[in-house]
């Protein structure tokens, strides 16, 4: 048997459903728990209300594109150039922030520490609206990136930490979708919000800030009661429904899910790890048109030949649109527990989205294209902070991988804060082409990561990456290719992904 002591010294490693079994919440009886009722349970308690947190986080962040359309910049006497550079500032302390925010919320629980990023970011985004100069704009857009630093990344760890990699992908799409949402949402309400004008001696465009910025502070108060904490101290659940879960989890190749102590080797070990290099790399060919179409879209459809009121609305179906496209990816990745092909889908859209943007002089061409551009976009971000989590077992290094990773991503906004200028109107050349440029890497990395993920698999089922499993402590004096050890639960709980029982989802 897997694991067990033999006389013979070495024991090669097994990788069948009972050794993944070996380390598993054994003490209570769960065969009295329904499971298909428990999952509803935790959908139920987690998923409302974190999507509508990241509906406000994504609200909160690409409501300046909407402010512009209502005279922010002549109000505060702001140079195109000016705007630009309040855009790319708030990415620099959103992608630096996004690793340590990830260690705190293990350690201090995601209903604090998420809740008390909600209450600065909050009133950093109702000060926008009261400012009266550019110097007060920059320090909100740092304030208000530092704050809202931990919140994707933040609930794409805690997520993992509740779902098997094979229906988490469909959990985090619906969450992400809420941004689709919130680009529609937020062309709705900027559109109501601007008639708010000279109201209390303030214009159309702070009213959006400061209704908004409201909004998000009643939403993180009520967050310290209705965000949840992980599968191990959840209390919502009793001492069998928490055993089911972890129980679950274990036999999905999570076995650290019933707890794990912080240790820097967990950090370490995410720094080491080849695909956390790839996976930023590719988060960034899909974060930077991400962030260039959230802060542009209003302004690019404005420049069709849109009043400001119509290119808000006109931006509605193009969210609704990505929203469908979006929940369907994860549906289907999660069907076929496959990510990269649907990777290499979406950026093959995106790809084709940017040319035609590039190309066109047609300003219903160029708007269908917008459409095309943002069916690729916005799948592509859960599916892929999906693919690397789905590959990273162990809690801490998942959340400094995924941190790593989302903060590379996000990193590229400064960038794309930068490449649609006011000169290049309507046509948006240079922008475009960067776009371009940001999904042909994207598609090239992912090709990358599946023929990396493929290999490795393929080395461990040919015995390449197994362990030597030896009957005492005293014994470990040989050393096997995956290297010695007393136990397969030791191996795997050491060795994490690296554990030659791991597979990898390609």
């Amino acid at each position: 048997m897997p694991g067990s002591v033999s006389s013979d010294p070495v024991v090669k490693e097994k990788t069948s459903q009972s050794s993944v079994q070996e380390s598993r919440i054994e003490d209570a009886d769960v065969s009295g728990v329904n499971m298909k009722a428990l999952m509803r349970k935790i959908d139920i308690r987690l998923m409302p209300w974190l999507c509508l947190l990241y509906l406000l986080s994504f609200l909160d962040r690409s409501s300046i594109g909407n402010a512009k359309l209502y005279g922010l910049l002549p109000e505060l006497k702001m140079s195109d150039n000016e705007y630009l550079i309040a855009l790319s500032l708030f990415f620099i302390p959103y992608a630096l922030g996004e690793v340590p925010s990830n260690i705190l919320l293990k350690r201090l629980r995601p209903s604090i520490w998420l809740s008390i990023l909600m209450i600065v970011w909050s009133i950093a985004m109702t000060a926008q609206g009261l400012i009266h100069n550019y110097a007060g704009l920059l320090s909100m857009r740092i304030v208000l990136g530092l704050a809202e630093a931990g919140l994707f990344p933040g609930v794409t760890y805690l997520l993992s930490c509740w779902y098997k990699r094979a229906e988490f992908g469909l959990r985090l799409a619906i969450f992400f979708s809420c941004a689709t949402l919130s680009g529609a949402f937020g062309g709705l309400l900027a559109f109501a919000l601007a008639k708010m004008d000279g109201i209390g001696k303030h214009s159309g465009w702070a009213w959006i800030f400061i209704i908004e910025g409201i909004a998000t502070f009643i939403a993180a108060v009520l967050s310290f009661w209705l965000v949840h904490d992980f599968p191990d101290n959840a209390t919502f659940l009793n001492e069998y429904e928490r055993a089911a879960v972890i129980g679950r989890l274990q036999d999905d190749a999570q076995w650290s899910a019933a707890g794990e102590k912080l240790k820097l080797r967990n950090v370490w070990q995410a720094f080491k790890d080849w695909k956390t290099w790839v996976g930023m790399v590719i988060y960034a060919g899909l974060d930077g048109p991400l962030y260039a179409f959230s802060l542009f879209v209003p302004s690019i459809v404005a420049e069709l030949g849109f009043s400001a009121n119509r290119a808000n609305l006109l931006t509605i179906p193009v969210y609704v649109w990505a929203c469908f496209c979006t929940i369907a990816v994860g549906f289907f990745a999660d069907k076929f527990n496959k990510r990269g092909v649907f990777n290499l889908l979406c950026f093959g859209m995106g790809l084709i989205g940017a040319a035609i943007l590039i190309a066109s002089r047609n300003a219903s061409l160029s708007y269908f294209a917008v459409y095309v551009m943002a069916g690729g976009i916005y799948p592509l971000i859960p599916n892929t902070a999906v693919w690397v989590a789905n590959n990273v077992e162990g809690t801490y290094k998942r959340g400094v991988v995924i941190g790593m990773v989302v903060g590379f991503g996000n990193l590229n906004g400064v960038v794309s804060g930068q490449i649609y200028r006011a000169k290049d109107a309507p046509w948006y050349r240079t922008g475009h082409s960067a776009m371009f440029a940001y999904f042909a890497i994207g598609f090239i990395f992912t090709l990358i990561m599946m023929y990396g993920l493929r290999r490795e698999n393929a080395r461990r089922d040919r015995g390449e990456r197994d362990e030597k499993i030896l009957g005492s402590a005293e014994e470990l004096t040989a050393h096997g290719r995956g290297g010695t050890f007393t136990s397969i639960d030791e191996a795997r709980t050491e060795k994490g992904d690296l554990w030659s029982g791991f597979r990898y989802v390609i």
